[in-house]
């Protein structure tokens, strides 16, 4: 994967997409069915919002861990990391369809194991979500040490979550490595000791906003 894919606006994974709207739109338009195409031209619209993937740039504070995605803050608090079995500190942000969809690394760090799990497709702003539905979890070790988990989880709508990376990559922080498709969520293991800097409703931009601290 390469670093400097933030690249054009517009996410590789939609191209395809907003290329058969575009078609769709000009052929309507060309054939006079104006209604239909002023449809299939909003349609066009949707697809270009919703896999807009601008550039982003990352603070370079040590201890701060970024938000992984854009989206809005549904859980801050202490419980138990299923993936690497410890006490943590979760911090989960739900994306709905008009939030950028990339996901970025929210620490310099090697991938250590990644887990991918079938399951079902509840709303994603449930906390059960994070255990029921379909997700892919990365275990994440940073030079210090610190040891995260982030976990791509699909919602009520998402029915694909692609993740770039395998055991041994190594990621920099606000480094892209997945995305998911329509509506979703992704949860942020840390140690409990972490200092969250976010609180439940906050909205967060993936790799500018700092989300909490390393102790």
């Amino acid at each position: 994967m390469s670093d400097d894919y933030p690249h054009p606006i517009i996410a590789r994974e939609g191209w395809t997409f907003l290329a058969i709207a575009i078609v769709v739109a000009a052929l309507l338009t060309g054939l006079g069915y104006l209604i239909l195409a002023v449809l299939a031209w909003l349609v066009v619209a949707f697809i270009a919002q919703f896999f807009r993937d601008p550039p982003r740039k990352a603070p370079q504070d040590e201890k701060a861990v970024l938000s992984p995605a854009d989206g809005r803050i549904v859980m801050v608090g202490k419980t138990r990391d299923p993936y690497l079995d410890r006490d943590a500190l979760k911090i989960s942000i739900f994306m709905n369809v008009f939030n950028v969809h990339s996901n970025r690394s929210p620490v310099d760090g090697t991938v250590v194991n990644r887990w991918y799990h079938a399951g079902s497709f509840l709303n994603a702003s449930l906390d059960k979500s994070s255990l029921e539905n379909e997700r892919n979890a990365l275990h994440l070790r940073t030079p210090s040490g610190q040891d995260v988990t982030c976990v791509q989880i699909a919602g009520l709508i998402a029915r694909r979550i692609l993740c770039y990376v395998e055991p041994g990559a190594t990621l920099k922080r606000g480094q892209r490595y997945g995305f998911i498709r329509f509506g979703s969520r992704v949860d942020v293991y840390l140690d409990p000791a972490a200092k969250p800097r976010v609180a439940v409703g906050d909205a967060v931009a993936a790799t500018e906003s700092i989300i909490a601290e390393f102790p």
